[in-house]
């Protein structure tokens, strides 16, 4: 009965090891990187890092506003390894829905080869880029579109598996953009 004691005193030299390096938490400042899943309240998953051949983990700098706040901070802490799943309330996510970010366009300034309908994605080109905006109502002459990010208002469900932390960002990066 001598070997198992031995295999136990082994983990726990290698668990104190981990702890005394410096990059085994995240934390402000450092790469991590993390397998995802996003779903809503009702259990649909509307992100994920892990779809078919595309599969990439996420990699963002703790605390430098690259994700949305709650995330930022459920991911502090955190080891490699480790899984999480937790809550994000809206004013921590993509914000409260706001019914003034709802305006109507005249139809014809759509393009035409496209019917506009209901619940319908259209790309806006603003200053800072190109973001989604989706079609609420249409009349004869009028589009309404709501300019609310399409998570405005929802409680997102995350479930975390952090898999690298760095003080690097890790070269690999095929020019996702992580933003949304």
């Amino acid at each position: 009965m001598a070997k198992p004691s031995k295999s136990l005193k082994s983990e726990k030299a290698d668990k104190s090891e981990k702890q005394s390096n410096k990059e085994g938490m995240a934390k402000e400042g450092l790469f991590v990187s993390l397998d995802y899943e996003g779903r809503l309240e009702s259990g649909e998953v509307f992100d994920s890092s892990k779809h078919g051949d595309h599969s990439h983990p996420l990699e963002f700098q703790v605390g430098s506003g690259q994700v949305i706040p709650g995330f930022d901070s459920a991911v502090k802490g955190m080891k490699v390894g480790e899984e999480k799943e937790f809550k994000i309330i809206p004013s921590e996510a993509y914000g409260e829905y706001n019914p003034q970010l709802t305006k109507e366009i005249p139809r014809n300034t759509l393009p035409k080869e496209q019917e506009p309908k209901v619940g319908m994605t259209l790309l806006v080109g603003t200053p800072q880029g190109q973001f989604p905006v989706t079609i609420t109502k249409v009349s004869n002459e009028n589009v309404t579109i709501d300019l609310n990010h399409p998570l405005a208002g929802k409680t997102l469900i995350f479930k975390i598996k952090v898999i690298g932390l760095s003080s690097q960002p890790s070269q690999h990066d095929h020019g996702h953009d992580h933003s949304h």
